[in-house]
């Protein structure tokens, strides 16, 4: 299994901050390896001071999750009291935060962890994520759990 490099992470979170600064957004930004584990987080000048944390949840849940935010959603949606007890498993490092800019990082097929992005909107955070790993030849295509066929894309079934 191969992980992100923080060389990699390091270029990931450069182009979040670039892209934020862009629309007057100091967001925080973490990257975690394919279990979790913390490889940078940055918050900016002006940044809330809360961010780091929330985006070191959201990068954890999109590595150890394997699918981005907005595909948990919908499964934590559908049933809230399995996804409530995922942050209490032993195992847990982190809690389980199914939201917008929690995308995990997938190269050639295969995960090597996970972005968190705070301190936008939702959608803000999410764009950001996706924007960010698209330009630097991430992929964001995941196939849904127990459905054969297509992928689903950022966001979808």
């Amino acid at each position: 299994m191969s992980n992100v490099t923080l060389e990699a992470a390091e270029e990931i979170i450069a182009a979040v901050h670039h892209r934020a600064q862009a629309l007057g957004k100091a967001v925080s930004v973490a990257v975690v390896d394919a279990g979790g584990f913390v490889v940078a987080i940055r918050r900016p000048d002006g940044a809330r001071p809360l961010t780091p944390d929330i985006a070191r949840a959201k990068a954890y849940t999109a590595a150890v999750m394997q699918r981005p935010g907005p595909m948990l959603k919908k499964w934590q949606e559908s049933q809230p009291v399995f996804f409530a007890q995922l942050s209490q498993l032993p195992g847990a490092a982190l809690p389980i935060m199914a939201a917008e800019g929690s995308v995990t990082i997938k190269k050639d097929g295969e995960i090597i962890g996970g972005l968190g992005i705070a301190g936008g909107t939702a959608d803000e955070d999410q764009q950001l994520a996706d924007d960010v790993l698209a330009s630097l030849g991430y992929e964001l295509e995941f196939a849904a759990w127990g459905v054969a066929g297509k992928p689903a894309g950022p966001g979808k079934d």
